[in-house]
C-alpha cells in the first residue's frame, strides 16, 4: 500500500467523520448538552483565551513544501502541498524527547487493532526515549469506553477525546476534575520550547481551550476548515465547452442545470446540492447563531436560510436533479458521479484525493473531479464559513507531575513533526526495510507493515498540521490548493466560532432541533414547502429553543462575546 492510501485514510477518517454528523457541524461552535443545571461550564472568553493561547511559530529547517500556505481572511491558512515524497528525511528533534518515563494511552482506531507490543511499538518507544504503552480501543463503542473509565476513575495517563462526543464524555468536566491544566507549559511564547507543537495553527489549540485554559493537545489541525463546495466534472464541462468560471450566481447556476440535464440519456445535472447553496447564499450556520443589535437569535430565523430553502426548492421540482437524489438515496451517490450520472454535487473537500481520482478513472479514464470557485447568488463577494480547526484532541491526567507532564509534552513535540520529516516517517510508516519500502511515490508497507503500522495510534495523541498529499495524482494537489487559496480570502468565522459551550441537559433537544433538520431534508428533496420549514422553527422556538438561545445570550454572548 502507498502512502496515498494511508493520507486518504487517515484525512478521509477525521473529514467524512464529522461530515457524517452533518457538514453544518463543521461551521459550528462545540457545543455540547451536559452538565448541571446552571451549564456554564466550559464556556470561553475569547479574550481571556487570547491572552493564554500559544504562540504560533512556522518550523525552520523543516520539509520544504512544494506549494507553500497561503494566508487568507480572519486567521485562516491553506494547509501546505506536497507533490512527492522526500526523498531525504529531515530529523526536527535531535535527541529523543523521553526520560525513560512509562505512560499508558488510549486512542480509539476504526480498523484492526495491531497486536500489542509489537516491533513497531518498540522502534517508536526506542526514538522516544520512554514506554508509551498505546492501546487503540474499538472506535465504533469508544462512546461508552471513555465514560465507563471516567466512572471508575480508571483514565489513564494520555486520553483521546474526538470532540464530536463532547456531550456523551463530559469533557468540559472532565477538564475540571480529571485533566492536567497545560497553560502554564504551552501559553504565549512557553511553546517554543516544543518548535513542532509551536507550528500547529492557532486554532488547533483554542479547539481544546475551556475556561480560557488550555487542556487539549490538537490532531490534524487545519487552519482552512471547510463544510464543503460545489463539485462539477471538469472533463465533462470541458467536452461541452462550458467554463465554469462563468458561474458567478445562483441563476448561472439554475441555467447550467438545463444545459447539462439530458434526462432521457440518464444525465443529470445536480445532486441535492443544499451543502452548497448554504454557502452561496450566506446563510449562517443553520444550527448555530446571530446577532443582531446585539441581540442573540437562532440561525433558523435568518432571512438567509428562507431564500436558500426557497433555492433550494425550486432546484428539487426543476427536473435537474437526479431522481435518485431526490429519493434520498445516498448508496450509489459517488457512482453517479463517476459515471457522469451526475455532473455537479456538493461535498466535502476531504473527498477530493488520490483515491477519488484513482476510483473515477476506473470507471472512466477521462474523470476529473475539479470545484467552482467560490460565488454567491447575486454575484457579490462571496464567503464561506470557517469550522473547526480540529475535532481530534487528547488530555493529560492531571495526576501526572509537572516533570511526567514536561516529558509528555516533549513526546506530544516528536509526534507532531511534519509531513516527509524522520519523525513523521517513522510514526506513521514504521522502520525502512521492516515495515515500509521505498516506491515510486513514497513509503510502500510491507506485510508486516500492513499489520503492524498501518493504522492511526499515535496520530491521535498528536500530529502536525494537516498536508495535501496525493501520491501520483500531482495534478489533484494542484487544484485542490489553487482553490484553497482562494477561498481562505473569503472565510468568515461563524457566532461562537470555535469556542467549547457546555449547555445544560435541558436544552438537548432544542439544541437537537431534530424536527427542523428533517423538515429542510424535505424541503431540499421537494417534498416539503418553505412554509413547513416556518411552522417547524415557530414549534421549535415555543417548545425550549427561544429558552435556548436566551441561555446562550445570557450564559454566553455576554460574558464571553461572539468569539469571532
Amino acid at each position: 500500500m502507498g502512502i496515498g492510501d494511508t493520507a486518504f485514510t487517515r484525512r478521509r477518517l477525521l473529514r467524512d467523520t464529522a461530515l457524517g454528523l452533518g457538514a453544518a457541524a463543521l461551521a459550528t461552535p462545540l457545543i455540547s448538552a451536559c452538565g448541571d443545571s446552571k451549564g456554564g461550564r466550559g464556556g470561553v472568553s475569547s479574550n481571556g483565551l487570547k491572552a493564554v493561547l500559544p504562540h504560533y511559530v512556522p518550523l525552520q529547517g523543516g520539509v520544504k513544501p512544494d506549494i507553500p500556505s497561503v494566508a487568507g481572511a480572519n486567521g485562516t491558512l491553506t494547509d501546505p502541498g506536497y507533490l512527492s515524497y522526500p526523498t531525504e528525511l529531515v530529523k526536527t528533534v535531535a535527541q529523543p524527547p523521553g526520560s525513560g518515563g512509562t505512560y499508558q494511552a488510549i486512542t480509539p482506531l476504526w480498523g484492526a487493532i495491531p497486536p500489542a507490543g509489537n516491533a513497531y511499538y518498540k522502534a517508536v518507544n526506542k526514538a522516544l526515549g520512554a514506554n508509551l504503552v498505546v492501546s487503540p480501543a474499538n472506535g465504533a463503542t469508544y462512546d461508552k469506553t471513555i465514560p465507563t473509565l471516567a466512572a471508575g476513575d480508571k483514565l489513564p495517563d494520555w486520553i483521546q477525546l474526538p470532540a464530536w462526543w463532547n456531550s456523551t464524555f463530559n469533557t468540559g468536566g472532565l477538564t475540571e476534575t480529571r485533566f492536567a491544566d497545560l497553560t502554564p507549559y504551552l501559553s504565549g511564547a512557553n511553546i517554543r520550547k516544543y518548535p513542532n507543537l509551536a507550528a500547529i495553527p492557532t486554532g488547533g489549540w483554542e479547539s481544546g481551550a475551556w475556561n480560557g485554559k488550555l487542556y487539549g493537545i490538537p490532531s490534524f489541525t487545519t487552519a482552512q476548515s471547510f463544510g464543503g463546495t460545489l463539485f462539477y466534472r471538469k472533463d465533462v464541462l470541458q467536452d461541452r465547452g462550458i467554463n465554469p468560471d462563468d458561474i458567478k450566481t445562483a441563476d448561472d447556476l439554475f441555467h447550467l442545470g438545463a444545459e447539462l440535464t439530458a434526462a432521457k440519456a440518464n444525465v443529470w445535472a445536480f445532486d441535492v446540492l443544499w451543502l452548497a447553496i448554504q454557502q452561496i447564499f450566506n446563510v449562517p450556520s443553520p444550527n448555530g447563531f446571530i446577532v443582531d443589535g446585539g441581540k442573540l437569535r437562532s440561525a433558523y430565523e435568518s432571512p438567509q436560510i428562507i431564500v436558500a430553502l426557497e433555492y433550494a426548492y425550486k432546484l428539487a421540482k426543476s427536473g435537474y436533479v437526479h431522481p435518485d437524489a431526490l429519493a434520498n438515496d445516498t448508496s450509489n451517490e459517488t457512482q453517479r458521479f463517476y459515471s457522469g450520472k451526475e455532473l455537479v454535487q456538493a461535498g466535502g473537500t476531504g473527498g477530493w484525493n488520490v483515491m477519488d481520482a484513482q476510483q473515477g478513472q476506473a470507471a472512466n479514464p477521462r474523470y476529473t473531479r475539479d470545484a467552482f470557485k467560490l460565488f454567491s447568488f447575486d454575484g457579490s463577494t462571496p464567503t464561506i464559513l470557517l469550522g473547526s480547526p480540529t475535532r481530534q484532541l487528547s488530555y493529560l491526567n492531571k495526576r501526572l507531575s509537572k516533570e511526567q507532564i514536561e516529558e509528555c509534552l516533549r513526546i506530544a513535540d516528536f509526534l507532531a513533526a511534519p509531513f516527509g520529516s524522520a519523525e513523521y516517517t517513522l510514526i506513521n510508516y514504521g522502520v525502512e526495510g521492516v515495515d515500509w519500502t521505498r516506491g515510486a511515490h513514497g513509503p510502500s508497507y510491507t506485510p508486516t507493515g500492513q499489520k503492524e503500522a498501518n493504522q492511526v495510534t499515535y496520530g491521535f495523541l498528536c500530529a502536525p498540521q494537516s498536508a495535501v498529499v496525493n501520491p501520483g495524482y500531482e495534478s489533484v494537489t494542484r487544484a485542490f490548493c489553487e482553490w484553497s487559496a482562494d477561498a481562505v480570502k473569503r472565510a468568515v468565522k461563524p457566532v461562537f466560532w470555535n469556542m467549547n459551550i457546555t449547555v445544560p441537559n435541558r436544552f438537548a433537544s432544542a439544541l437537537s432541533a431534530q424536527q427542523i433538520t428533517d423538515t429542510i431534508v424535505q424541503v431540499t428533496h421537494g417534498t416539503k414547502t418553505v412554509s413547513d420549514f416556518q411552522t417547524a422553527v415557530k414549534s421549535w422556538k415555543s417548545a425550549g429553543g427561544d429558552a435556548m438561545v436566551a441561555w446562550h445570550q445570557t450564559e454566553v454572548l455576554d460574558k464571553y462575546g461572539t468569539g469571532q
